[in-house]
């Protein structure tokens, strides 16, 4: 064996090399030097951002896209404490991250370093671990550990704090002291199963029931569990409907595909409601899939699959627990249900049948006044229904928080069972349309990539164009531009009437001409009829980055997917979107 005697930063960069890391994102500073120069050396893909939460965004949408680990770097003090936002997002979307983040001299602690605080607590709560670094020696364990915790169990971002002292120190590593794991390159690297008494339990409840339903949430693609949702439903006659982070589970163009549920669907939600069995997988059940806890009803019967025991429960106590993997449990399923699954089809066969025709319906008599508008400003529903037409079969759609993930859950068709749709509902921070489309591009570098973002969010953002023209990434960015911040002013409209508005206008501003002034590709969208060209001019730009600007309507009261929102009536202490 022979000995290498490296910095402490090398030997981080070592061992992010031996678990095939893909880009990384950062902004260095002294404590973190000798990490820079190793990567520069070494070869790592290393890439300056210029705000260390769109690092982490770009990070956690490389992931989601990918299934690989993101990999993000900050300073002491400030940077640390730029990753929180980002790094609540992972933790709450499953996402496998690993951040490398410089801390005080450790000689020094404590006496008023050079922006110095007590990032470890700040950033402890925000992600799945936190592993600092004390002895030089260990980097290559801890680094290990990292990897390993990032990847298993619910994926989610792990922190590992190097004091100056430690990156910059001096150590005789051996060969060997950097061997890994392969299996932790990615994620879900290790899988269970449930128990086989629950799954047969759950089977004669599914084998019996009448109106079944799948419900699918983003731990099937944490998972890479479509394959094995599709085979499920086609052999068993089940629909499935997915929230915005499960778009995909199904190809949205099935006749099983239901489409979404919870605070805003098109017909799922009364499917649920007249079902005899629902069946849960790869989902929490939060707020918004359940329509603020309202779904599923009081005592439905429900089957929860999930890899976090600890979420079977929290909102609606199940029937049957499967304690084990979205992709593993539902095979299980499969294989439990052979015998019954043709009889299954042909009970279901009036059942299965109501699922394209009432989608035709709400297509027909709900949704396509707005869906095919000619109207000026641009209605969201024809901004979606382009993009349904115009982004190829293995294009990505990245969602910001808020406005564009609800519009785009609502209506963007993933034509294949693939993760297409990549919202940020961990946390729903606004701001990681542009970032997350950078992620997204460099996990899918040939395909068509979409940030969808509001103009406010934008604005947090915008200087990432530098960062992604600089890094030659043709993704393009459509900002809906409402010269507002459209949720807050739309529910301002519901909850106090036309004209009550307090904080929630912007500027009007011509984000064409500013990505044109950065020496990117700006095309101004005021017509509908203007968005197919647009579309194809910015398809075409694929070595810098291009940005839509769409005028969309500066109407309150029409900036929701709900139908007809104007309509809600709104008691005090109601929530309605």
């Amino acid at each position: 064996m022979s000995s290498n005697e490296m910095t402490g930063g090398e030997a981080l960069v070592r061992m992010l090399l031996a678990h095939g890391a893909g880009p990384m994102f950062g902004m260095g500073g002294f404590q973190l030097l000798p990490f820079y120069d190793a990567a520069r050396r070494l070869g790592l893909n290393h890439n300056l951002i210029n705000d260390e939460r769109c690092a982490v965004f770009a990070a956690d949408a490389y992931a989601k896209v990918s299934g690989r680990v993101g990999l993000v770097d900050a300073t002491l003090g400030p940077g640390a404490t730029n990753l929180v936002t980002g790094l609540v997002e992972a933790l709450n979307a499953g996402s496998p991250l690993v951040a490398i983040v410089g801390d005080a001299q450790r000689d020094h602690a404590g006496k008023n370093m050079t922006q110095e605080t007590d990032q470890v607590a700040i950033l402890r709560p925000a992600c799945k671990a936190l592993l600092r670094i004390e002895a030089i020696q260990r980097i290559p364990e801890i680094m290990r550990r990292a990897f390993a915790l990032a990847t298993s169990g619910r994926p989610g971002p792990v922190v590992v704090d190097v004091p100056e002292d430690i990156a910059h120190g001096l150590w005789g590593f051996g060969d060997d002291d950097f061997e890994v794991d392969p299996a932790h390159q990615a994620a879900p690297a290790l899988r269970c199963r449930p128990d086989a008494g629950s799954v047969a339990k759950a089977a004669d409840m599914i084998a019996g029931a009448e109106r079944p339903i799948l419900l699918c949430g983003g731990g099937i693609h944490i998972s890479g569990a479509t394959a094995a949702v599709t085979r499920f439903a086609e052999a068993n006659g089940i629909p499935v409907a997915h929230t915005m982070s499960g778009k995909g589970a199904i190809a949205c163009t099935s006749p099983l595909s239901a489409g979404l549920f919870g605070r805003y669907d098109r017909i799922a939600n009364d499917l649920i409601a007249a079902s005899d069995c629902i069946i849960v997988a790869g989902c929490k059940l939060g707020e918004i899939a359940t329509k603020r806890f309202t779904i599923p009803q009081k005592g439905q019967r429900v089957i929860h699959l999930d890899n976090v025991a600890e979420e079977m429960g929290r909102t609606y106590e199940p029937t049957v627990k499967l304690w084990g993997d979205a992709r593993e449990g539902l095979n299980d399923l499969t294989e439990a249900l052979t015998a019954s699954a043709a009889e299954q089809r042909a009970a279901r066969a009036g059942y299965l049948a109501e699922i394209p025709a009432k989608m035709q319906i709400w297509h027909d008599e709900v949704a396509a006044e707005r869906l095919y508008s000619d109207e000026t400003p641009v209605n969201m529903a024809r901004l979606i229904t382009e993009l349904n037409t115009h982004l190829p079969e293995d294009g990505h759609l990245i969602a910001d928080g808020g406005f564009a993930a609800h519009w785009g859950g609502l209506l963007f068709n993933s034509k294949r069972a693939r993760r297409s749709f990549v919202p940020d509902r961990g946390f729903a921070s606004i701001g990681y349309g542009l970032p997350g489309a950078m992620g997204a591009q460099l996990a899918a570098p040939d395909a068509v990539v979409v940030g969808l973002t509001g103009d406010g969010g934008f604005n947090m953002v915008l200087g990432e164009l530098e960062t992604a023209r600089r890094m030659g990434l043709g993704l393009t960015v459509i900002v809906v531009n409402n010269a507002a911040s459209g949720y807050v002013k739309a529910l301002q409209h519901l909850m106090y009437g036309e004209g009550n508005y307090q904080s929630s206008d912007l500027a009007e501003t011509d984000y064409a001409a500013l990505a044109n002034a950065m020496g990117c590709h700006g095309i101004r969208v005021e017509k509908p009829e203007e968005l197919a060209g647009a579309l194809k001019a910015a398809f075409a730009e694929r070595n810098r980055p291009s940005v839509i600007d769409v005028m969309v309507t500066r109407d309150p009261g029409k900036m929701l997917p709900a139908v007809d929102n104007r309509t809600v009536q709104v008691r005090k202490g109601d929530r309605v979107a």
